[in-house]
Order: C-alpha cells, then structure tokens, then sequence
C-alpha cells in the first residue's frame, strides 16, 4: 500500500518546490487522471541524460512501466553542465520532499547525494544505480555483474572476427567500466587466444565527456578499425552511439552496451551493424525497487542482477547472430559454465 504520509507531503510541497527542481535540471512529471494525487517512483539522470538509448532510457523504461502498472505520479529529472554533489543531493531532496518514494539516482555518480538526501528522509527509499558503497537502510545499491554478459560479448566477439583483432572502447577510465574492459577481454581470450584486443577510454572523468560524446566514440572506433579491428566493443553511455556509427561506415560488427541497441530508433540506420548487446536491465532493477516500495517491503542494501538472475544478457535480435548455431552454442556454453562457477569472470 502506498504511504498516506507521502500524499500529505506531496501536496503540501509541490508548488513550493517547483522552482528549486527547476534550477537542478529541467523536470518532467506525469501520471494517470485517477491516480487520487499519489507520488511514486522519481529517477534523476546520469550524464547524458535521457535520449542516450542505453543506461539512461533504460531507467526511463522501468519508470514508465512503474507508472502504467501503479497508476501514480512520476518524476524524471535531467542532469545540469557542471554541477556538483550538492547539486544532485538538492535534486534529490527536492524530489523527496514533494512525496515521490523510491528516488533513484540513475548512476554512481549520485553516491555523495543519495547518502546525503537518504539521512535527511529516513522514510523514503533511495535507490542508485551502479553502486554498492552506500550501507544504509533506507537505499538499495542496485548493481549489476557486468563482466559476466561482456565475457559473452567477448565470446560473441571473438567467434564473429575474420581480422583476429577486436576493439573494446570504454567511456570513463573508472573501475566501472574496468569490469565491461576485463570480461570482454577474458571471454576473447578464452574463446581464441590469438585474437588481439584493443583497448582504449575516452575520459579519465565523466566530467570530460566520456559518456556523452558521440564524436569521441566515433573517432576511437575509427582508430582501432583502421588496426583492423572487425567487431567493437562500446561501454560508453552516449558515446557509443558514435562506435556504432563508425562501425557501420566501416562495414564492420558493433556490439552495443547496456539496453538492446539494434532495436533502438534512434540507431536504426546502423541495426544491420550491430552484432548484438551486452545488456544490463536496469529497467527492471528500476521497477522491482518501485514495486517493492508499493508492496510495503522496500529493498535495501546490495540488490545484484547477473546471468544467474537474468539480469544481465546478449540481446538476440540480430537474426545474422541469432540463427548462427555455431555461436550460439558457444555462448550457451560459456554462459552455463559461469552460473555454474566453472569460468570466474574477472572484474578488473
């Protein structure tokens, strides 16, 4: 059952706080006509924000599903240039103030803040994304193993290169993104060790614009792609979206990040490129901490989706890759043999 103490809130802030939200980044709310005024589930974006067709849209997915499903009022709050910790903390509380339970803050990029706004609303569930440092009761680190689905993308990789060089390009130079890096390079190595990785980040920060620059993904890719590497790798957020650019100029393989990328809009006039996707649902991490705040047992504490869950996967529309019965066995098997213990994905 929904809070009775979060619809007060709610109405009672709402007007007074509208103008604060405004100036942490622009707001969009929505919910259905008989929702009798009822808050539910806030997201605030990572960098770049939503559109990037990955990490960020697939919080936005979740939310959408939170919001038919429950029948309530919905928040989804974009990143501003330049902003600090407070700024995101402001954002949150903001949100918390005004009755939305869970907020999320989509990234972990928002640790300092959803620590901060979780101390100051102990009655609210917080919720992060890509994070696992907070131990507080009232957030849930929602975390994923994405090493275990880069190592399949490592496979997929590795079976599909005719040029026995592949290319992973990482957004940010960050330990995150270290676990896409090192099981992808593991699944490569272990399905054909003569197969050469190339490796390189865009950023050492988020800051710099590592996973919000199409351009800089594009001109990565086009450098590895002239050392000949045939299929690349992009765990890049937004820049990714150039990877898979230079890929399809360069009539080469692209593996996508984090959401299913072939079936993207906004990318399919590269579809044909695009191997498959190393994806993480984030859409339904989103959704299983709304639901369980709507159903009166939050989670709290490390909530971690893997192979084993189901939570982390290669996407299969592609019918080139799905209908390859070699590769396909091949991943069956790396993929068995994981759940089971057998193959230990590294991390870093």
């Amino acid at each position: 059952m929904r809070r009775i103490s979060r619809i007060t809130v709610a109405g009672a802030a709402t007007a007074s706080l509208a103008l604060a939200l405004s100036a942490c980044g622009s707001t969009s709310t929505s919910g259905s006509s008989d929702s009798k005024g009822d808050k539910g589930l806030a997201i605030a974006y990572d960098v770049g924000g939503k559109g990037d067709q990955s990490f960020n849209d697939a919080a936005y997915a979740g939310l959408e599903q939170a919001k038919k499903e429950f029948g309530y009022q919905t928040a989804d709050v974009e990143p501003t240039e330049g902003e600090t910790d407070a700024d995101k903390e402001q954002r949150l509380v903001s949100l918390a103030k005004q009755g939305h339970n869970p907020v999320i803050g989509v990234g972990y990029a928002y640790a300092a803040a959803v620590k901060g706004a979780a101390a100051k609303f102990p009655d609210t569930t917080f919720g992060i994304v890509d994070d696992s440092t907070i131990n507080t009761k009232n957030v849930a680190d929602l975390v994923f193993s994405e090493e275990q689905a880069s190592y399949l993308a490592g496979v997929a990789a590795a079976k599909t290169s005719k040029s026995k060089v592949v290319g992973f390009v990482g957004g940010v130079d960050i330990p995150l993104i270290h676990k896409f890096q090192a099981g992808f390079a593991q699944g490569v190595k272990d399905t054909d060790p003569k197969v050469k990785v190339l490796s390189q980040y865009l950023t050492q920060t988020a800051e710099e614009g590592g996973f919000a620059s199409p351009d800089k993904g594009k001109t990565a890719a086009e450098g590895q792609i002239e050392k000949k590497a045939d299929v690349v790798y992009a765990a890049a957020g937004l820049s990714g979206q150039g990877v898979i650019e230079a890929a399809a100029t360069q009539k080469v393989w692209a593996i996508g990040v984090d959401s299913d990328q072939y079936q993207q809009e906004a990318l399919a006039k590269y579809k044909d490129s695009i191997l498959t996707s190393a994806m993480k649902d984030v859409a339904k991490a989103v959704y299983n901490l709304a639901k369980s705040v709507e159903d009166g047992k939050p989670q709290t504490g490390i909530v971690r989706g893997d192979l084993k869950t189901g939570e982390v996967s290669l996407s299969n529309s592609n019918p080139k890759f799905a209908d390859d019965a070699e590769l396909q066995a091949a991943i069956k098997t790396a993929k068995e043999k994981i759940i089971s213990g057998e193959i230990k994905v590294k991390s870093s």
